[in-house]
């Protein structure tokens, strides 16, 4: 179930400005979103980012299914199933935002990425 914590993006920005490591840069760029929990019912989303950082990314949805707490693929940023420059992560929603007009600002925290061993998001594990 979605939290109402902010009517615009840019207010919730405010108010969460504190408790981020890293700074953010405005970028709309497409992503694809997937659940990677099985009792998660399977969905594929392709919203839009507002901004990202090299830890999180936050994006507006018509999607009503995420909850914070919830296990994602992310790939940002994503053209294409096949495109080589596409970077898979395994992130968690961290805040689910109620936005006029039916839609919900969701931000994810970036855990690990898939496409590497490395673990840690901007690292790519070679040595």
């Amino acid at each position: 179930m979605p939290t109402t914590k902010a009517s615009t993006p840019e207010g919730a920005e405010k108010q969460y400005a504190d408790k981020r490591r890293s700074r953010r840069a405005k970028i709309a760029r497409t992503l694809r979103v997937r659940p990677s929990e099985p009792r998660d019912e399977h969905f594929e989303d392709l919203p839009v980012s507002i901004n990202a950082s090299k830890e999180g990314i936050l994006f507006k949805t018509r999607q009503a299914t995420y909850y914070p707490g919830m296990r994602v693929f992310v790939t940002f940023p994503y053209s294409s199933p096949h495109d080589p420059m596409n970077c898979e992560y395994v992130a968690q929603v961290v805040r689910v935002d109620k936005l006029p007009n039916g839609r919900f600002g969701v931000a994810v925290n970036l855990l690990m990425t898939v496409n590497y061993s490395a673990g840690k998001p901007g690292s790519s594990g070679r040595t």
